[in-house]
């Protein structure tokens, strides 16, 4: 930012001797400065008053100051329905189970009215209770004992086999390398918390090496399961979404990618966030089919694939405009987004696969003159004298040419029921990124980082098919690890 000169007294006193003509060019001068001041009050204002509500900024990054009046422009809106459970549903309790592992009978010695002996009397019914309660919690140690032998005929020694799981003369198992992966991986426990746990719960210490070595046996046995995950984003006809994030790596910016579908997740790790980091992810420079993102300029350098932009971003852009520089379109274009998007809803319910010509043609006329009446407000700004490259656009005109460039990707989801009206499913993959970040700090390495990244792929997509993260680690830490049908089989290429 260009540094802030003011006139010296000596400026001012030079200019009034001067007479008329330097009195006015000081005044020009000083009305600079106050347009860059304008400028940067402008851009603290904007930055201070960004939150979850109006930007991409996390909920995590509100804070705890009590919410600004400013916070009316929600865009949840309310159900009407009362806190709780709502009238007709089952409801959830613990239930009883039918074959208890251990039963404790309750016997009867005397009557608890007149004291009488009733050991000789029948029973006449059982009442049950029922405790759920952990077993004692220890590590089970197992001693596998090779016999040896020596040949009566030609002397020499046979000893016996041992199970080709156990390698070294101690070992864990691959439950217990699982459940400390699990802990790290699935739960973002930072390894001085997992040896504690281990200490106080097991009664036995776990040294660093051993999680890290868990973690890497673990990556390296779900890499060919993450290609596939890989070679399916490219190809399936689902609509893919895309999403990146920041991520610090030894004290470095890197950047985390995210692509995926309602059934699978695929995360890269990269030092760079434009276009190298999107063509070392793989996917999206290959695919050709529907693809959903932020309006982030470098994919759209993609043109082979079918774009689509997150509408939750543009309602998130049309909130702080609405409070830092309020239009009358701003306000209009929100509620057709979310008028369109009810249509839409409702269209579904209905069984139609998709709007009428009437409803279509409509929509699109509201939002092309919307955008036209904006551009009408928001002419494309003068260019500075002096000053190279384009001249700095305000964010309403920045908005508006993306609503107008990106016209198609904006309304995809009212001519394609199957387009999602937002990009919140990817969002969500990303967000478990950023909260391990949040607990454990930043990655000491580029090999953890990658380590992690395969993992949470290969878990969220487990999960995103009915496979718990645990029973999934356990497949993995036993060379079995858990791949969906439909993913494709490994190229001999790759």
């Amino acid at each position: 930012m260009d540094p802030i000169h003011l006139p010296s007294d000596a400026d001012i006193h030079a200019a009034y001797s001067q007479g008329e003509e330097a009195v006015v060019t000081l005044f020009h001068t000083l009305n600079q400065v106050v347009l860059q001041l304008v400028d940067r009050v402008q851009t603290l204002e904007d930055h201070l008053n960004k939150d979850s509500h109006n930007s991409n900024k996390p909920p995590s990054s509100d804070g705890l100051k009590e919410p600004r009046k400013r916070h009316t422009h929600s865009l949840r809106q309310a159900s009407g329905k009362k806190p709780g459970a709502q009238e007709g549903h089952p409801g959830h309790r613990l239930e009883m189970a039918e074959q208890p592992d251990h039963v404790e009978p309750q016997g009867v010695e005397s009557c608890a009215h007149c004291q009488a002996s009733l050991k000789e009397v029948p029973v006449t019914r059982v009442e049950k209770r029922q405790m759920v309660e952990l077993p004692p919690l220890r590590l089970i140690i197992t001693e596998y004992q090779a016999e040896v032998k020596v040949c009566p005929a030609c002397g020499k020694e046979t000893q016996a086999a041992f199970p080709p799981e156990v390698r070294q003369p101690t070992q864990y198992g691959p439950d217990f390398k699982a459940f400390l992966t699990y802990l790290n991986q699935a739960q973002f426990i930072p390894v001085e918390r997992i040896n504690e746990l281990c200490e106080e719960v097991f009664q036995h210490s776990v040294g660093s090496g051993t999680l890290e070595s868990a973690n890497g046996q673990i990556a390296a046995t779900v890499a060919p399961v993450n290609q596939r995950i890989q070679a399916h984003l490219i190809t399936t006809p689902e609509t893919v979404g895309f999403d990146e994030s920041g991520l610090r790596v030894h004290k470095k910016l890197h950047w985390v990618f995210s692509v995926g579908t309602e059934r699978a997740t695929y995360y890269h790790v990269d030092p760079k966030r434009g276009q190298e980091g999107i063509e070392r992810t793989g996917i999206l420079p290959k695919r050709t089919g529907k693809s959903m993102h932020d309006d982030w300029k470098p994919y759209y350098t993609y043109s082979q694939a079918d774009h689509f932009s997150c509408n939750a971003h543009h309602l998130r852009e049309l909130a702080f405009l609405q409070e830092q520089y309020p239009q009358p379109w701003e306000g209009d274009m929100a509620e057709l987004l979310k008028t369109i998007l009810k249509a839409v809803n409702e269209a579904k319910q209905q069984g139609a696969t998709a709007l009428t010509p009437s409803q279509l043609k409509d929509f699109e006329a509201r939002y092309d003159a919307l955008v036209e009446a904006g551009l009408a407000l928001n002419p494309v700004p003068e260019k500075p004298k002096g000053k190279r490259g384009k001249p700095k656009q305000p964010p309403p005109k920045n908005l508006l040419d993306r609503l107008r460039d990106h016209k198609d990707a904006s309304l995809g989801f009212m001519k394609d029921f199957t387009v999602p009206f937002d990009n919140n499913l990817s969002e969500r993959d990303i967000r478990m990124v950023k909260l391990k970040q949040k607990i454990s700090g930043c990655f000491r390495s580029e090999e953890g980082a990658r380590v992690f990244a395969g993992i949470r792929g290969y878990l969220s997509t487990a999960r995103k098919n009915g496979v718990g993260a645990f029973e999934a680690l356990k497949l993995a830490m036993r060379g079995s690890p858990y791949a969906p049908d439909f993913l494709p089989p490994l190229s001999p290429m790759a």
